[in-house]
Order: structure tokens, then C-alpha cells, then sequence
């Protein structure tokens, strides 16, 4: 089992940048594909991005290509989400999740942290 605590939302202007952070506790953390969703209220969670355990293979959706960019530091524990070129529809509640491959589906996760505000101003 692992959980997570992501960190590093906030306010942010647009065509600002931020850097979401998502640590696991245990010694687990490298076994585990990882991934970015978001939501809006009233919306349902949304693909950002997925990385494997080893970070070779990465996956974004289409609107993050080129803005957003997924990584993590397995010494560290610790999931990172870098973006770029932020505009208000990026404005949500950032998840990280944990499961056993790299999936564009919540449901390929099993474990998810709390989540963390991103508010994009225009």
C-alpha cells in the first residue's frame, strides 16, 4: 500500500508556471506506474498525464503535449507535474494516483492523494 500527498497548487497568473509535487510514503513507491488527473466541480476527473515505475515511458493528454511535463525521483519518492503556458481552463483540483501500469483511465489506479488547488487567473 502507498499514500500520497500532493503539494504545490495555488494561484497562478495565465501564461504562469507551476510545479506539483507528490510524495509516497513507504519503500513501494518505485514499483508503481504513477499518474496526473484533474477535476472540476461538476465535471468528471480528467487524464493529465502517466509516467511508468522507471520513467522511461510517459503519457499525456492531448491539451497538456507541450505544456506539461510528468517525472519522478524514485530516491525521493516523489511524483512531479511541471506546468507551463498555464490558461485558466487548467484551473482544478490536481490528483496523483498510483497503479501497475501507466493508464489514461482513474480506474487503472488504485491509490490516489487528496488532491491540491490550481487556480489559473486571466
Amino acid at each position: 500500500q502507498v499514500q500520497l500527498a500532493e503539494s504545490g497548487g495555488g494561484l497562478v497568473q495565465a501564461g504562469g508556471s507551476l510545479r506539483l509535487s507528490c510524495t509516497a510514503s513507504g519503500r513501494t513507491f518505485s514499483r508503481y506506474a504513477m499518474g496526473w488527473f484533474r477535476q472540476v466541480p461538476g465535471k468528471e476527473r480528467e487524464f493529465v498525464a502517466a509516467i511508468s515505475w522507471g520513467g522511461a515511458r510517459t503519457i499525456y493528454a492531448d491539451a497538456m503535449k507541450g505544456r506539461f511535463g510528468i517525472s519522478r525521483d524514485n530516491a525521493k519518492n516523489t511524483l512531479y507535474l511541471q506546468m507551463n503556458t498555464l490558461k485558466p481552463e487548467d484551473t482544478a483540483v490536481y490528483y496523483c494516483a498510483a497503479g501497475n501500469s501507466p493508464d489514461t483511465n482513474e480506474g487503472g489506479y488504485a491509490y490516489w492523494g487528496q488532491g491540491t488547488q490550481v487556480t489559473v487567473s486571466s
